[in-house]
């Protein structure tokens, strides 16, 4: 068993090492530590530190190589223990700032978060759109398109508007159209959509059931979102070209395509507190063996509602990625929240 003095050691050198690896991609050798990193040790002291560590299973010597790179268990104990992060700029936030703006629509926000994190990473930036338990009709209004298409404007908690177009099997004038605005917007607003599918159930009458469908279309539309925006998948072609498995990075995007197993994984993020790190197979999910995934959950009225993340290899920056990660959930949230401080 090491004393405190050898686990100290064990630390710094296990430290310098994955902070090589991560910024040159190469396996890590003694002799590298010991005249690029400054340990003040000598070659045959790290060369006994960095085998302890290997049997121990936070490095890993590749075939090709007398040099060493982290395990999944050695990335853990580098993010628990031996990370220092690195803030953004003041001017940084300013500018992530300006681009959440409150004003922007939900949807804008997501998609303009997803882009933010995926060009501060310079990796693949993930949000998933919010999944509130209660989307109120503030107010709908139809309009006439060509060829019995309708233009259905819907106006969600007060400052969600949402544009869907339906497809209708009759055509309606503008004054027909009119008059079954007037009529949803007086029975049904302010009500959630949970409580509208539950009354367009019970009133399934003749006389409404034109107007009742196309209610429903329009709903159903609106809970058809994206379950999650993705920007900078290309970033992960650059990001992972030090690979063992090219297969791999074609599965992570399958991942992307098939969305289930993505979804529950970030599903558990949003039940989480703060920011949570899965590195390698940590995820328990195969396309993800050689991917890192950091993420912190944003709120809307104090409910945890959604998540931002980042997704690279787990030979990434996580002293940069997490600040990313964090401030920019924060941001989104509180432009999602206009009448609180931002942070």
């Amino acid at each position: 068993m090491r004393n405190d003095d050898g686990t100290k050691r064990a630390n710094i050198i296990l430290k310098s090492l994955v902070e090589c690896y991560i910024q040159s991609g190469e396996p890590v050798g003694s002799k590298t530590l010991s005249e690029e990193k400054g340990l003040h040790l000598s070659p045959a002291t790290i060369r006994h530190v960095l085998s302890d560590l290997e049997t121990e299973g936070y490095l890993h010597s590749p075939h090709t190589s007398a040099g060493r790179i982290p395990t999944a268990k050695g990335y853990r104990l580098f993010v628990d223990t031996l990370l220092i992060t690195q803030p953004l700029s003041l001017e940084e936030i300013k500018k992530a700032k300006k681009l959440l703006a409150p004003e922007l629509s939900t949807q804008d926000l997501i998609s303009k978060a997803s882009l933010l994190v995926s060009h501060l990473t310079s990796l693949a930036g993930i949000v998933t759109t919010p999944k509130q338990k209660n989307i109120i009709l503030s107010h709908l209004e139809f309009l006439p398109l060509s060829e019995n298409r309708i233009l259905a404007v819907l106006v969600l908690n007060e400052r969600e508007i949402q544009n869907r177009i339906l497809q209708s099997n009759k055509p309606y004038s503008a004054s027909e159209l009119q008059q079954s605005s007037n009529y949803i917007n007086a029975h049904f607003a302010g009500k959630s959509l949970s409580e509208l599918k539950r009354e367009l159930k019970k009133q399934m009458q003749v006389d409404k059931r034109e107007l009742n469908q196309l209610l429903q279309a329009a709903i159903q539309e609106s809970e058809s979102e994206k379950d999650f925006v993705i920007s900078g998948e290309v970033n992960l072609i650059d990001a992972s070209y030090h690979l063992s498995d090219k297969d791999r990075l074609k599965k992570v995007f399958e991942a992307f395509n098939q969305k289930r197993d993505i979804l529950h994984l970030l599903d558990q993020c949003v039940k989480a507190d703060g920011i949570q790190i899965y590195i390698g197979e940590e995820s328990g999910y195969d396309p993800l063996g050689e991917y890192s995934l950091i993420s912190a959950p944003y709120s809307i009225d104090n409910q945890r509602v959604g998540v931002l993340a980042v997704i690279g290899p787990t030979r990434m920056a996580y002293d940069k990625i997490i600040p990313v990660v964090d401030i920019t959930a924060k941001l989104l949230g509180s432009a999602l929240n206009p009448t609180k401080k931002s942070p």
